[in-house]
Parts: C-alpha cells; sequence; structure tokens
C-alpha cells in the first residue's frame, strides 16, 4: 500500500488541504479532489494540452506534474478565468468567434493563451501562431481559434501599446 501525503494546493485563491499519494498527477488532485473539473484530461502525455492550468505564472501541463510538486505555488485554473460574472476578454472572444465546437480543448487553449497575453499583450501573429500549434483541437480546424484569440489580445492590449503600433 502506498502512504498519502497531506498536501494544500491553493487554486484560484482558494485553499485546498487534501491527502495524495506522491504519484497523484495534479490533473487527478484538481479533478477528483477539489472538485474542479473544468480541467480536462485528454492524452495524459502531455501532448493535448486539454490539462493546461498556470502554476506560479506558468503554462503547464497538469497531466506532466505530481499534485505534491506544486504545494505553495499557487495554481490558476479555468474556473478562475472569469472575475465573478465577468467573462475574461478571451472567454467573451472565444464564444464572439465561435471559438469552440465540442468544447473539450477549449480551457487548456483558454489557459495557455491567458498565460501568454498577459505576460506579453504585444505578442505577433507568427508568435501566437507557434503558441497554439502547441495544443490539439479534433473539432474546429482552427481558424475560430486564432481568431477568438487575435480578438482577446487586441482588446487586451494596453492603450499606449496600441498608439505606439
Amino acid at each position: 500500500m502506498i502512504e498519502k501525503t497531506d498536501i494544500t494546493l491553493t487554486i484560484n485563491g482558494r485553499e485546498h488541504s487534501i491527502c495524495v499519494e506522491p504519484r497523484k498527477t495534479l490533473v487527478d488532485a484538481i479533478r477528483e479532489d477539489c472538485g474542479l473539473t473544468g480541467t480536462h484530461i485528454g492524452c495524459e502525455h502531455g501532448v493535448c494540452g486539454a490539462c493546461t492550468v498556470i502554476v506560479g505564472g506558468e503554462a503547464v501541463r497538469s497531466c506532466l506534474m505530481f499534485a505534491v510538486q506544486v504545494q505553495g505555488k499557487p495554481i490558476r485554473t479555468v474556473e478562475g478565468l472569469a472575475n465573478g460574472a465577468t467573462l475574461h476578454p478571451l472567454q467573451r472572444a472565444f464564444i464572439a468567434h465561435h471559438g469552440l465546437q465540442c468544447g473539450f480543448c477549449t480551457p487548456g487553449f483558454l489557459m495557455l493563451t491567458a498565460n501568454v497575453l498577459e505576460k506579453n499583450p504585444r505578442i505577433g501573429d507568427e508568435e501566437l501562431l507557434d503558441v497554439l500549434s502547441s495544443n490539439l483541437c479534433r473539432c474546429t480546424g482552427y481558424q475560430n481559434i486564432i481568431k477568438a484569440v487575435k480578438a482577446a489580445r487586441d482588446e487586451m492590449r494596453p492603450v499606449a501599446a496600441m498608439e505606439r503600433d
């Protein structure tokens, strides 16, 4: 029998005290132990990006991390993207530009691009396409996802940055 470890995960500003096996992945802990099911489990090999969350300010594949590795680091999931009833610009843009069909990949795309755009709201089109190519979608053909992310990027750009462009 594998011994369990008590840890506290801080997800979207809320602490979750849980007891997990050291080998439990972060995505499984988030979904099963913390009850936040917006983060999806896809390939479980770090390839598809469906499980992307932000840990300590960096977008990560939560299927490739153990829950015990992130104790003490802030975790942000798709449930923490909106500010109460106010949707994040990316969420609004995905709706407006039909950037989803089945929605399975959407949380991963939202968290990946939220992290990128919050760090660099002036990201260029080519670099943005490179970032988006790291996540997989089987339904949309990507064009509406690209339109949505570009629209959110343009909305999130600081006014001063837009005046210099």
